[in-house]
């Protein structure tokens, strides 16, 4: 059974002003659905062609396929990303997240500083990820599609810093880009969520 490109977790426009109908309409309906026809074409007639995404992520980077790696894994990342934020997100986190992290990091500012650093040092495209490793959250950054599932951590929120997630909006403006993800965008809930099934 191929896989099918998720929809969205909400409307189109509902992250506006800070990420445009524009940019969804582009990077899901165009960026993300490609990825997920590329992976479709690469597992039919295959023993994967019924796997998970997540399955497909971990079964190629075991083989060493990197060309069905980079198609599954943004597949995976795209969708973990979209749920990463929410209309009604941003600021200080709340519930069992807020604990974790102030036990973790000291302070939310200091996570905050810790992820928009990840994020802006990843040279080129990639991404910036807050994991559970261990026992204990960790913030790192990944380049092109790399994911922490196959190092065996747990994602718990991911800020998507190609250029394609923000420049239509920010142009190369990708700080301002990540203070509108953590300020307005971060979706606690998805965190706590993951938090807890870990």
């Amino acid at each position: 059974m191929a896989i099918e490109l998720p929809a969205l977790p909400y409307a189109q426009d509902a992250l506006e002003p800070h990420i445009s109908a524009n940019t969804l309409s582009f990077h899901h309906g165009k960026h993300h659905n490609a990825y997920v026809t590329k992976c479709n074409e690469l597992i039919a007639g295959t023993d994967l062609d019924s796997a998970t995404v997540e399955e497909i992520t971990k079964a190629a980077h075991a083989k060493g396929d990197q060309g069905l790696f980079n198609q599954a894994a943004q597949v995976w990342n795209h969708t973990f990303y979209w749920n990463s934020m929410s209309p009604n997100g941003g600021g200080a986190p709340t519930g069992d997240i807020a604990d974790k992290i102030k036990e973790d990091f000291g302070s939310y500012e200091e996570f905050a500083t810790a992820f928009k650093n990840a994020g802006a040092t990843q040279f080129g495209s990639g991404w910036a990820w807050l994991v559970l490793d261990g026992g204990k959250l960790a913030v790192e950054k990944t380049p092109n599609a790399g994911t922490p599932l196959v190092d065996g951590k747990t994602p718990i929120i991911t800020m998507d810093v190609w250029e394609h997630a923000y420049y239509l909006d920010f142009q190369n403006r990708r700080p301002d880009y990540m203070g509108a993800f953590l300020t307005h965008l971060i979706n606690w809930d998805f965190a706590n969520a993951n938090l807890k099934a870990a």
